[in-house]
């Protein structure tokens, strides 16, 4: 799966499943200041990734992933491994 598709899943469930404004989807948006993920919002994502990636969320990997970029990153490193 190449990195763009990966992004466009990630804008898609951000917008449609968070109701997240996709003005404030961008790389470097940080996942809890700036798009207003919180814990609740996490386990929504967590069972969304398992869903349209196919892996399972490790919290402890997820420790220290801050932006949207990183988040790109996390599944883009767990997809194609």
């Amino acid at each position: 799966m190449t990195r763009q598709e990966i992004e466009e899943k990630v804008r898609e469930f951000l917008i449609d499943d968070l109701e997240i404004d996709e003005d404030k989807i961008v790389p470097e948006a940080l996942l809890k200041n700036d798009l207003d993920i919180d814990s609740l919002d996490f386990v929504d994502i967590v069972v969304i990734v398992e869903k349209k990636f196919g892996f399972k969320i490790k919290p402890e990997e997820m420790a220290g992933v801050k932006t949207l970029s990183q988040f790109c990153d996390y599944i883009e490193h767990k997809v194609n491994a």
